[in-house]
């Protein structure tokens, strides 16, 4: 977990990609959950588990279930992703979780792969986000212009001299062929 932890505060947190997450990194609300499965429906038990742990702890803001293993490949990653939105729906999360999602290899629809805005959604390891969906509406009424936040990274994350992009490929370089722990 230590290579997500140094990818969340010195990436997300040291260049505002998340204005939110610093708050939350400060009071210790983050769980960093290392899945054990690499199997698509033991990942989805693990999400589940995960959801009734934020239900059963309210001191825990949010959860990043991390992956290291089973989700390399991007589609097999966006398969699981899929099913865990169903599965919110199914067990009637919707409306009180929220999933964010992040991965090393992450391209937007309609972006190509190459295009450096992608760098806000890679993440050294393949992750679910879990957020509680109360905390994300309190956040984002007290910030100025949330709907500037998306275009603000993308500006930031493609400017030819960008430190936040920097950072970014420089963990994700440091993550690749290491196991989380």
């Amino acid at each position: 977990m230590s290579l997500t932890r140094a990818w969340l505060e010195s990436f997300v947190v040291a260049h505002d990609i998340c204005p939110f997450a610093g708050r939350e990194m400060r009071r210790d609300a983050i769980r960093y959950a290392l899945a054990e499965s690499a199997e698509l429906e033991g990942l989805l038990h693990e999400l589940v588990d995960e959801c009734r742990r934020l239900d059963a702890e309210p001191s825990i803001a949010t959860t990043l279930l991390i992956a290291p293993a089973g989700m390399d490949d991007f589609d097999d990653y966006l398969d699981w992703l899929e099913l865990a939105e169903r599965l919110f729906d199914d067990l009637g999360y919707r409306g009180i979780y929220q999933l964010a999602s992040f991965h090393p290899d992450y391209v937007f629809d309609g972006v190509e792969a190459t295009d450096a805005a992608n760098a806000t959604n890679r993440s050294p390891y393949p992750m679910l986000h879990i957020l509680r969906e109360a905390e994300l509406e309190r956040a984002l009424a007290s910030h100025a212009d949330p709907e500037a936040i998306p275009e603000r990274n993308m500006t930031l994350l493609r400017a030819s001299d960008s430190k936040a992009l920097a950072a970014s490929r420089e963990l994700l370089t440091r993550s690749s062929g290491k196991a989380e722990g």
